[in-house]
């Protein structure tokens, strides 16, 4: 490809969106510029628009994915990674999985009105509900809505557990709300890292932290005794796959407890857009990794078969594997994610009845 990589973009151009034909009007974009540490400014177009959905915490359905419940405060994702599997998700909104995924953020701005009326109600039985499963809670939007730090205030106040995903450092600045969660075991954290090179950081996550951050971020809840779970995910052979033993020992070493890792796979748009990324930013590898990839789905970008699908299977899947059991070994022996505390939940919800 001879066309120059988009700056501050992982998608490089808009894919097919197949609800389309059900979409026939589309708002226009406003011009702000990126001011994100390590990229040179640019006029880029990202759009924040509103919307008011009747319910926020989502019922998890696949058998592979290990969470039961989760919430996404925001919809479309300001990171930019480009082998999110939520770019999906984006369509059913009229929007296309590739820069409509990274410009145009749908802001749930009553979430936590909704998450309150959800754990306020009878027949809700505390599970924990992971911020978020979708779209990062702590992307650039939060900087200036909030909503994630609402809900927590909610988990708070209900004593409830929650789960949080995240690879930015923002984090951070909710430091006093994890602590008042974490005294009573009720805070879970989970820190996607995908790389040790800021070079690779930035072609597959262009907005995100950097690496030294993340792994400061780690330290940092790792010091306050709030439980960090490091997310070596995706592994991409050919593009980080050699670094999953670095990875494994980084996040140990700021405190991290486990760690967990899938292996990419392409689904929907996906294969899509990441071909057309590849060819763009590693031209020279793009065809090895490519077929690496598919020959750990059966000669697919993509596997739907659950159990396997983040998994993968084949020689190179093999190897990720083999390397991740030494990991463990190695650097996680002794450590353990604990289980989050359900039952304070339902004594301050029920306590009271219990007494008649």
């Amino acid at each position: 490809m001879t066309t120059d990589p988009l700056k501050g973009r992982g998608a490089q151009q808009n894919s097919p969106n197949k609800f389309q034909e059900f979409y026939s009007e589309m708002r226009d974009d406003f011009l702000e510029y990126c001011h994100k540490e390590g990229e040179l400014p640019e006029k880029s177009k990202t759009e924040y628009l509103p919307i008011f959905p009747k319910t926020i915490v989502n019922k998890v359905t696949s058998p592979d994915v290990g969470m039961a419940y989760s919430m996404n405060p925001y919809q479309g994702c300001e990171h930019g990674c480009i082998y999110c599997y939520a770019r999906n998700t984006h369509e059913f909104w009229g929007y296309s999985a590739g820069l409509d995924f990274e410009r145009k953020i749908l802001i749930k701005e009553n979430a936590p009105q909704l998450l309150e009326e959800k754990l306020s109600g009878k027949q809700w039985k505390a599970e924990t509900i992971v911020l978020s499963g979708n779209t990062d809670c702590y992307q650039p939007a939060e900087k200036k809505y909030k909503i994630t730090r609402a809900c927590l205030e909610v988990f708070l106040k209900y004593k409830h557990p929650v789960g949080i995903i995240t690879k930015n450092s923002l984090i951070l600045r909710d430091l006093d709300l994890l602590k008042e969660l974490n005294k009573d075991g009720l805070i879970g954290v989970n820190v996607s890292v995908t790389s040790l090179s800021e070079k690779t950081r930035r072609l597959l996550e262009p907005r995100t932290a950097t690496i030294t951050k993340r792994l400061e971020t780690i330290k940092i809840l790792s010091e306050h005794k709030i439980p960090v779970n490091a997310m070596l995910a995706p592994i991409i052979p050919g593009i980080n796959s050699h670094e999953l033993l670095q990875l494994a020992r980084a996040v140990a070493d700021h405190g991290a407890l486990s760690f967990v890792f899938t292996v990419v796979r392409l689904n929907g748009a996906i294969g899509f857009l990441f071909t057309d990324w590849i060819q763009r930013t590693m031209p020279d590898k793009a065809t090895k990794v490519l077929n690496q990839i598919a020959s750990c789905h059966g000669g697919s970008l993509n596997d739907n078969r659950f159990g396997i699908r983040n998994k993968g299977e084949g020689v190179f899947a093999k190897q990720i594997h083999d390397l991740s059991k030494l990991a463990r070994r190695t650097y996680f022996e002794g450590r353990s994610f604990p289980k989050l505390n359900k039952d304070l939940y339902e004594i301050h919800k029920n306590g009271q009845w219990k007494l008649f």
